[in-house]
């Protein structure tokens, strides 16, 4: 029965909807878990210097291909082998990361699908700024243990701000007492609004960063649904239950046969904007209806 590593920065809990979907994508290729293949899950719980480590371990289990769910680490799986087959799901240019060598012809052992999360910065506060049309101060939180991330987005948003003549404060959060610690300091600070970087951590922190969001009267966008569900304003990106689903199915065409080499890295062409209307009413915010009638779903 072949055995396909999957390797995470974040903990179960936070992705149990993501993985019900990777194991779709499997089944959509014929291969169901416990008949007919096995999957070996490495969870680093946030703690990403353990990464090296478990895609290490992975490769020692002679898996038959490695899911890698994030640039945190497709990065040391790709260091770790360079027969292993690998997966990737990454928010950022693949090519720019060395992780391919083009989008077409991957080549080597490694292949994917990029789902844009950094790209998609000047358009998140381009939202953000006609839901909250007078914010002028933005805070961006960031997760600095996720560098690549993170040197990306601020790039990005430090260059969409000086066109859209906004000013930004970036903060760092890696734990959750520097969460909380964040907000503590808006009081000071008095932003008009927050930026959400794309981050594992941050989205298994979803719930506090909802809650702490109404508590402090900060409007805040974030790049996946889950925040919003979990009572966050709005949010903009690709649907990573698609993309999870596409790392299933390419999994499985490996496990069938298909090289890395030969699979074009998939981009993604799905994105939503979900709004919580109730959240907005709580924070005293009108929702134009132009921006209502071009969200995929509004939470009421």
């Amino acid at each position: 029965m072949p055995v396909i590593g999957f390797l995470s920065p974040a903990s179960p809990d936070a992705f149990a909807e993501r993985v019900r979907v990777f194991r779709q994508g499997l089944k959509d290729e014929g291969f169901v878990e416990g008949e007919n293949m096995a999957i070996e899950y490495r969870w680093a719980d946030n703690q990403f210097d353990r990464l090296p480590d478990l895609a290490a371990e992975l490769v020692r289990r002679r898996v038959a291909v490695i899911a890698a769910t994030s640039t945190s680490s497709a990065l040391p799986t790709k260091a770790a082998t360079t027969t292993t087959p690998i997966v990737f799901i990454v928010g950022e240019d693949p090519v720019r990361l060395g992780l391919v060598a083009s989008l077409a012809r991957p080549g080597g052992n490694v292949t994917g699908i990029n789902f844009f999360a950094t790209e998609l910065a000047a358009k998140r506060l381009e939202l953000l700024r006609e839901l909250v049309p007078g914010a002028l101060r933005t805070a961006v939180l960031v997760n600095p243990a996720d560098a690549a991330i993170t040197e990306a987005t601020v790039k990005d948003v430090e260059a969409a701000s000086r066109a859209m003549g906004l000013q930004i404060q970036v903060f760092n959060a890696s734990t959750s007492r520097e969460i909380d610690a964040t907000f503590a300091s808006f009081g000071r600070e008095r932003p008009d609004a927050l930026f959400v970087s794309t981050s594992p951590f941050l989205t298994d922190r979803r719930v506090q960063l909802a809650l702490l969001a109404v508590l402090h009267r900060v409007p805040a966008i974030y790049a996946v649904r889950d925040f919003v569900e979990a009572g966050g304003l709005m949010s903009y990106g690709a649907s990573l239950r698609d993309a999870y689903r596409q790392i299933g199915v390419y999994c499985g065409r490996i496990l069938k046969g298909a090289k890395p080499a030969e699979l074009p890295v998939v981009q993604s062409t799905k994105f939503e904007l979900v709004i919580n209307h109730q959240t907005a009413r709580m924070l005293g915010l009108e929702v134009p209806p132009t921006l209502l009638a071009r969200a995929d779903e509004v939470i009421e």
